[in-house]
């Protein structure tokens, strides 16, 4: 009877799907700054207005 080791196998694939992520997670930084760099007034505007939608739903009182 063949011994099954299935912590190592979930270990494994744990640790596979987490490096998935981390380089997809580099991947998607890369673009994002390629995109910055490229448009500049786009990249300024969206950060204004994501920053005024917070701080409008984010506000203390």
């Amino acid at each position: 009877m063949a011994v099954r080791n299935y912590p190592r196998a979930a270990k494994q694939s744990r640790n596979s799907v987490t490096a998935d992520v981390a380089e997809a997670r580099k991947d998607l930084m890369k673009h994002v700054r390629d995109y910055a760099r490229e448009n500049p007034e786009a990249t300024a505007l969206w950060c204004l207005g994501i920053g005024f939608v917070l701080g409008w739903k984010l506000k203390p009182w």
